[in-house]
């Protein structure tokens, strides 16, 4: 069964990448039109209206972007029943590379250098992660703990619908980084849930982890989208990615009893750290303002964060461009007339019949 939560896993991680990319795509679409339509779907606190949000939904690639993300719900919670949670959630976490590769062919992003370094420093820091792994699960929590997952959820689903509408653009990362941590209470949910094996309809549905996998499915759906309306489409998937391995990570060792295997904690370790450092670094230089209409300067080279600065319009001097004119010893704007020649006329001039 390890064989199939690894290929599970996989199958997620090119789900949701491809599901990211197209519902950006939606987003800028929905974005685009609004324009040329003279629409204003901001808010005033910068962020996007709900008017907009709704219509990103209904958008084609958004709706085949949210099938993609159905595909990638079943390998993931296949991949957390049989793998530990800090090894199927670093698996699944690869989507990024799947995003970003994606992102340069369909949303043209061009990537610098150091953006291809942090990503393959995650992807290698998730190799050393999976390779540290026990190939068991543990288990034997208790139902308190079903409980609090489903209280601590309802407060993340309320700070994070807050952050996307009330932050501006800075609602980008932290909507991100909240979903992420949303989809891996899913994970953890999955991994507990009752009434799975052996099938026992009342214990599932009457498990407060079911109800916490609608509640977090739901508003992490919601807010990735308003995220990816606010924020580069990269800068968004590192924090989710954070969100979505660190914190199922860390519960699965803490109360799950996942483990590592004997000898190899100080790989784990290591490749945890390296996971969040190149997906933080990913977050740094992708989280400027989303290119929807592909007129932003270009990103700046080398490690510079930000676009380069955009050129300043040519102003041509004019006649009447009294900035532009000498002054008289009172300070008055003299008004060059042109000298004209004996028998040529001056424009608007004419010659008598």
């Amino acid at each position: 069964m390890f064989l199939v939560g690894v290929i599970s896993a996989c199958l997620a991680a090119v789900a949701y990448g491809m599901s990211t990319v197209l519902r950006a795509l939606g987003a800028r679409r929905v974005a685009t039109e609004a324009r040329e339509e003279g629409e204003d779907h901001t808010n005033s606190a910068g962020g996007p209206t709900l008017q907009s949000t709704m219509s990103t939904f209904v958008d084609p690639a958004f709706i085949l972007g949210t099938m993609m993300v159905v595909i990638g719900f079943a390998g993931g919670a296949i991949a957390a029943r049989f793998l530990p949670l800090f090894l199927s959630q670093t698996i699944v976490s690869a989507n990024l590379v799947v995003t970003a590769l994606l992102g340069t062919i369909m949303l043209n992003i061009a990537l610098q250098t150091r953006d291809w370094i942090a990503i393959w420093l995650v992807v290698l820091s998730l190799c050393l992660l999976g390779a540290s792994s026990s190939h068991q699960t543990g288990g034997g929590e208790e139902r308190a703990f079903h409980w609090g997952l489903f209280f601590d959820t309802l407060v993340l689903c309320a700070f994070a619908l807050f952050g996307v509408y009330r932050l501006g653009r800075h609602g980008a990362i932290v909507g991100g980084a909240a979903a992420g941590f949303l989809f891996g209470v899913i994970a953890i949910c999955v991994r507990v849930l009752d009434g799975v094996h052996p099938f026992d309809g009342v214990a599932l549905i009457t498990d407060p982890a079911a109800w916490t996998i609608a509640v977090a499915g739901a508003t992490g759906f919601f807010v990735q989208t308003v995220a990816l309306q606010l924020g580069a489409v990269n800068g968004v998937t590192a924090v989710l990615v954070v969100g979505e391995t660190a914190g199922p990570s860390l519960v699965g060792v803490l109360f799950l009893g996942d483990t590592a295997q004997p000898g190899l904690g100080w790989l784990a370790i290591v490749g945890f750290v390296g996971a969040v450092i190149g997906a933080v670094l990913v977050a740094w230089y992708g989280s400027g303002d989303p290119d929807h209409f592909g007129e932003a300067p270009p990103m700046k080279g080398g490690w510079r964060r930000g676009r380069e600065d955009a050129p300043e319009p040519a102003v041509s001097a004019r006649e009447d461009d009294i900035d532009s004119l000498p002054l008289d010893p009172f300070g008055m704007p003299i008004r060059l007339t042109p000298r004209t020649e004996p028998g040529s006329t001056r424009d608007g001039d004419h010659e008598p019949d």
